[in-house]
């Protein structure tokens, strides 16, 4: 069964693209390949997978489909317009990418591209997508199905968008796909979602090799994927950076995110993917915690400031600061972000403040910011690893 599940995954968005690009009318689209990926989850593991695997399934949604839109139009009386041919040709066209480009339409909101991009791109369920992100699965049914009636309402041709419009399109699919991996590393428990967002980085970058951002992109997500294994101990506790057990960490996913932006950073302009990347990089070629090149680290941080200025670049930079300037100077950095409505009350600028406390020797504040952060964590591994240094400075 396993192998044909495999197979399934990365079939899916090419079936639902291929039938929405010949038919269009993407939600119905989209129920017709869920019901052809049921029948072969059924049918395969016990009569053997065709030889075209694409082929079978176009054809079963392409049939299910004339189905649905027959009911559909026999309720409003105008079925005799809407009959289709049975059995379309298998196309070889994979339009992934355009669906992808789809589901980021600017007429969506981030949150609706976010689900519909897993739904219709990723094959999660309704109900998983819905568990990611902490919502009642009623709720991401509305989101969803709103989404796909704002897109059948604009009218959008299903196409790669024209020159003009492509780097904004672009930008918002890069932006979904990194908020994807953000919420997947973030959840230690979602390593799926992480995984998820990688494949579909790696299908643009496919698609779009010489574009440094997506480039960037995929070796920021393979860096930082590289250190999963050793982000938590055997009894579930979160290991920070400083503390993990490097061997633990993925060669192969750093050498091919050092190969990739290190291809990517000469091409320009440079992005904030490629910068993030690059300070990933740094990290991840440390031998140790105590031999990273923090002012290199800082140096690129103050790059990325320049081009994408937001608070947790501002948090990351002032850790940076400390390493190299001494933590008074990063607590200074810190103290910039206490207006920000933004971060104000995040657990990650208690943290921050905790750690630089500690290294300044303030005991005392250390531990009371460190039980701040815990209070405001909403992961239990965060919370347990914020008490326990919490305890640890008595």
């Amino acid at each position: 069964m396993e192998p044909v599940e495999d197979l399934l995954r990365p079939l899916a968005p090419q079936v639902l693209g291929a039938v929405v690009r010949r038919y269009g009318h993407f939600d119905t689209a989209e129920d017709a390949v869920q019901e052809a990926l049921i029948a072969a989850a059924t049918q395969w593991p016990a009569e053997g997978v065709p030889d075209n695997p694409k082929a079978w399934l176009i054809t079963v949604a392409s049939r299910r489909l004339t189905d649905l839109l027959r009911a559909e139009q026999a309720r409003q009386r105008r079925e005799e317009q809407w009959v289709l041919p049975d059995g379309p040709p298998a196309s070889e066209k994979d339009d992934s990418l355009v669906l992808l480009f789809v589901c980021c339409h600017p007429v969506l909101s981030p949150a609706s591209q976010i689900a519909l991009t897993l739904r219709a791109v990723g094959g999660l369920t309704t109900g998983e997508i819905a568990r990611a992100f902490l919502v009642p699965e009623a709720t991401m049914t509305r989101r969803i199905t709103r989404a796909k009636q704002s897109i059948k309402d604009s009218g959008v041709p299903f196409r790669l968008p024209s020159a003009p419009d492509w780097e904004e399109r672009l930008g918002a699919v890069l932006h979904v796909l990194y908020l994807i991996y953000t919420e997947g590393y973030a959840k230690l428990e979602r390593d799926d979602l992480a995984a998820e967002a990688i494949r579909l980085a790696r299908m643009v970058h496919r698609q779009l090799p010489d574009d440094s951002e997506v480039t960037g992109l995929l070796a920021l997500m393979l860096l930082t994927e590289a250190r999963r294994p050793a982000r938590t101990a055997p009894d579930g506790a979160l290991v920070p950076m400083a503390e993990q057990d490097r061997t633990q960490w993925n060669a192969n996913a750093i050498a091919e995110g050092v190969a990739l932006i290190s291809a990517a950073l000469p091409q320009g302009p440079t992005g904030p993917y490629q910068l993030q990347a690059a300070i990933a990089a740094v990290h991840d070629e440390a031998p140790s915690a105590a031999e990273t090149d923090w002012p290199q680290i800082m140096a690129l941080y103050e790059l990325l400031l320049q081009v994408s200025k937001n608070p947790v670049v501002v948090l990351n930079y002032a850790v940076a600061v400390a390493m190299v300037r001494g933590p008074r100077v990063g607590l200074e950095v810190l103290a910039s972000l206490d207006s920000d409505e933004r971060v104000a009350q995040d657990h990650r600028l208690f943290a921050a403040r905790a750690h630089l406390l500690d290294l300044a020797g303030d005991v005392d504040a250390a531990r009371a910011a460190y039980e701040a952060a815990a209070d405001r964590a909403l992961s239990w591994p965060q919370q347990r690893y914020l008490r326990s240094r919490a305890a640890h400075l008595g």
